[in-house]
């Protein structure tokens, strides 16, 4: 690694703009980005990929890979990114940081406590919960009823246990009522700070979420709790971007962390503007299938922050073609044309999804050593006949020098200019409607089924003027539909809403559907049992 002083002045970023964690972590004052705002903005390309098999396909690996790549062939460009959590690394996927040439670095510090910030997340969290439940206890001057808080509590950890609790047992501890736990990037503390664009607009995001309601049903704010302004200071350094570099020094942004199939899976909106004035290209990425990141990505961060997408990559995978085309999990690795073919279904709806807000989209290809010749070609010939530009991503192997056919490509379609970025539904429509757009759109369900809970809180949400927010679709990531088996391109199912949110301090309505929960457990094998300090010291084990 280089210092990160050194990545820094790479890109014109003065030391007083630095705020070091340590000789490779740094980060971003505030100021740079208010200071730069002068500057023409850089080009932002979206990677996103095709719905994955449960151990994921490189999507991140490929957002770092083709930044380093594009660097190569001459275009200063940064990589913008989530941060992990450490629910998936001690669970079923490892770490996020991608892997071997292509990573971002230091790999091990960024996967745990990186630079506190979903701590200060939790933490800020959490003091809400507890001023809630105090209010109540030292008289409920606001009238709030117990069996109206919304406001849960959170952690960082996969725990399916904590779903749901009871609090306040025991004498002189408070009003008993039921509560629970959520994973921190679930958390709407989560998503204010990831589309705050300063300070000041944070404090009031804050100020605008919803907590509880009164025994005569009206909402309650965090304002009204009085817990704003210590929430703020709490979050004072969790707002300023993270800067690491990647195995090749490329500087990259890492900052804010919300899940893409329970939140709306995209980096901080500071980070990225940041990011588009220093750089000729940012490539930024979006949680797991395109139907849910790439969805979420212009809906909804794009739409609040204003950005204008130049170009979106989807990222394909031989293993993701077979598991969509009916291959058990356990044999994706071994060769089977009929379901690789079955399974190109499923990328061709990603792609003419991504066509329908007019951003020009390519594919990369990740490839993996189990791939054989005659499938990638298929692949490959599936796209041409598309009129889709592909090439294949061996940045894992070779880093830079693996990327550079699709740096080239990329590179290409930039310059061509076509993006006509158009988000997938106005703002003016009602909620049910968006709802139905996305789930016919982009989903290709037959219909959606409100329950009647979820029927009466979108008709109280309109009521109370929340209509125009944006939909965040809480869904499995595994099926265009709300069913995890139900693989490759289905159609016509029908999608049940079972209960909708309002994120009134981030800006958008929650919708959750099928078997979706917003605190994830563990599986039967969890990463954690393999994650260990070897003899020297270092971390092993976390991938």
């Amino acid at each position: 690694m280089k210092p990160i002083l050194e990545v820094a002045e790479s890109f014109g970023i003065s030391e007083k703009y630095l705020e070091l964690y340590g000789h490779y972590k740094s980060k971003l004052d505030l100021s740079l980005c208010s200071d730069l705002q002068n500057r023409p903005n850089g080009k932002l390309v979206l990677v996103t990929a095709m719905n994955p098999t449960p151990a994921g396909e490189g999507k991140t690996l490929t957002t770092i890979g083709l930044a380093q790549s594009l660097n190569a062939i001459g275009e200063p460009t940064i990589a913008a990114l989530r941060e992990p959590s450490l629910g998936p690394c001690f669970g079923m996927k490892g770490g996020a940081t991608g892997s071997n040439k292509a990573q971002i670095m230091p790999s091990e510090d960024i996967n745990l406590h990186f630079t506190g910030d979903l701590h200060a997340i939790t933490s800020a969290h959490n003091l809400l919960s507890a001023m809630i439940d105090n209010h109540i206890f030292q008289g409920n001057a606001l009238q709030i009823d117990p069996g109206q808080i919304l406001w849960k509590r959170a952690m960082d950890m996969n725990d399916r246990s904590l779903r749901q609790i009871v609090v306040s047992l025991g004498d002189g501890n408070g009003n008993v009522h039921e509560s629970g736990f959520m994973i921190t990037t679930a958390s709407e503390v989560m998503a204010v700070l990831c589309l705050s664009e300063n300070l000041d607009d944070l404090k009031s995001r804050l100020g605008r979420m919803i907590v509880a309601y009164t025994i005569t049903g009206e909402p309650v704010t965090a304002l009204q709790i009085g817990a704003v302004d210590a929430m703020t200071v709490l979050l004072k350094d969790a707002i300023k971007p993270n800067m690491v570099q990647t195995a090749e020094g490329t500087p990259a942004i890492v900052h804010g962390g919300p899940f893409a199939n329970i939140a709306h899976g995209c980096s901080s909106v500071i980070g990225t503007k940041t990011a588009l004035k220093l750089a000729n290209i940012v490539v930024t990425e979006a949680g797991f299938g395109a139907d849910l990141g790439a969805e979420k990505f212009f809906d909804i961060k794009c739409r609040q922050a204003g950005l204008v997408p130049s170009a979106a990559v989807l990222v394909v995978t031989v293993k993701a073609l077979k598991y969509n085309g009916g291959v058990p999990k356990a044999e994706v690795e071994k060769p089977n044309t009929e379901a690789l073919k079955a399974g190109l279904a499923n990328m061709r709806r990603h792609l003419e999804n991504i066509g329908k807000f007019s951003v020009p989209v390519m594919v990369a290809i990740n490839h993996f050593t189990s791939d054989t010749n005659e499938e990638l070609q298929l692949v490959s010939e599936e796209c041409q006949k598309l009129g889709i530009k592909a090439e294949i991503s061996d940045v894992w192997a070779e880093g830079s020098q693996g990327g550079l056919k699709m740096a080239q490509t990329l590179r290409d379609i930039l310059q061509q200019g076509m993006s006509r970025f158009t988000p997938l539904y106005p703002e003016d429509m009602e909620i049910k409607a968006k709802i139905e757009t996305i789930v016919k759109e982009i989903y290709r369900g037959g219909g959606v089924q409100f329950s009647a809970k979820a029927a009466a809180k979108i008709a109280e949400f309109e009521r109370q003027g929340f209509g125009r927010l944006p939909v965040c679709m809480a869904k499995t990531p595994y099926s265009f539909s709300d069913q995890p088996r139900l693989l490759g391109a289905p159609e016509g199912f029908i999608v049940q809403v079972k209960d909708v949110t309002l994120s009134a301090g981030a800006g958008f309505v929650v919708a959750l559907t099928g078997n979706i929960v917003t605190m994830p457990g563990l599986p039967k094998a969890p990463a954690a049992e393999h994650i260990y300090l070897d003899e020297d010291g270092e971390v092993a084990g976390l991938l």
